[in-house]
């Protein structure tokens, strides 16, 4: 059970375009490259789109595959240097039967050390899981357009979605 929302944001995306504009604004904040982000919606909803376009505006040149199969893909976070500066981890916990699965691959060293964590499904971790700063529910309207919650959980999810 999650501790209570901070604040909540409701939003409409027209398209792909405004997708990719929030995710820009989200780029910009530096608090992102330590926090929790989940991302929850049904198949299609537009979770792994957001998640390229958030990880291309931190910097992030090359493939974005999607973990459905691998669990996780890390990414190495330029600085405006072009050197490392942290990571991002993309999980997708579809797959998850069972919420001992997260604990068993492993994962809880991934979050308790530093880095961006965006996940996917993380209902499927059950209350194994940390509070994550930021929880985005994506709701597909039609092809194109979506409706989405932005709630913040934690002192640094309320500023990044201020």
């Amino acid at each position: 059970m999650h501790p209570p929302i901070l604040e909540t944001r409701s939003e409409r995306w027209p398209d792909e375009d405004a997708c990719a504009a929030r995710a820009q604004a989200l780029a910009a904040h530096g608090p992102l490259r330590d926090a929790f982000i989940e991302l929850q919606g049904p198949l299609g909803a537009g979770k792994t789109t957001f998640v390229r376009h958030l990880l291309r505006a931190l910097g992030v040149a090359g493939r974005i595959k999607s973990p459905s199969y691998a669990v996780v893909e890390p990414y190495e976070l330029p600085g405006p240097d072009g050197e490392p500066r942290g990571m991002a981890w993309h999980f997708d916990f579809y797959r998850f039967g069972d919420e001992h699965e997260w604990e068993d691959a492993g994962l809880r060293d991934v979050f308790a050390g530093g880095g961006l964590k965006l996940v996917e499904w993380a209902q499927n971790a059950g209350e194994t899981l940390p509070v994550p700063d930021l929880k985005m529910e994506l709701e597909p309207l039609d092809e194109d357009r979506r409706a989405v919650t932005i709630s913040a959980y934690t002192p640094r999810g309320l500023e990044l979605l201020r």
